[in-house]
């Protein structure tokens, strides 16, 4: 299993959003990032955990953990002129996007905020969400990481 750290702005497309699904999958459209891309078409796998990140808000932090119930597949927005994620360029005949759907595992009792991780930074040297410069809205999370952010929501 991998684990992941998926950024989404709750305005556009929330926790809260996922959560009022009840269950149902949610496909996480709209990367246009080609190494992102890349994730979403070869390396993420059914069954794999991703942090629930908000990102430019108030309070960026991780919010839930959901779980990818669907792997790579040609992201359908490209190819809708009347959607926003739109891309001409995209043929479906060699598509240029992917999406993969998730499913929410569970909201946080609390968010661990961006801060939080901040202040702990030397205990999570893998994580990208702490590297300058890092813009990826899909990043690796290591197993070590993993768990030790999953304790902090314990704290």
């Amino acid at each position: 299993m991998n684990y992941w750290l998926m950024k989404s702005e709750p305005s556009v497309f929330g926790i809260d959003a996922l959560a009022a699904l009840r269950g149902k999958r949610s496909p996480w459209d709209g990367v246009r990032n080609y190494q992102v891309r890349n994730m979403l078409r070869d390396q993420m796998k059914k069954g794999d955990l991703a942090f629930f990140y908000h990102s430019s808000c108030e309070v960026p932090g991780i919010y839930g953990i959901v779980r990818v119930v669907k792997e790579g597949y040609p992201d359908l927005t490209a190819f809708d002129a009347k959607h926003h994620h739109y891309d001409a360029d995209s043929d479906p005949a060699k598509p240029r996007w992917y999406m993969v759907d998730v499913v929410l595992e569970r909201k946080l009792r609390a968010p661990i905020t961006l801060e939080t991780l901040k202040q702990r930074a030397a205990s999570f040297p893998d994580l990208l969400i702490l590297r300058r410069g890092n813009r990826l809205s899909i990043t690796p999370v290591s197993t070590s990481d993993w768990q030790r952010i999953i304790k902090l929501e314990r704290v």
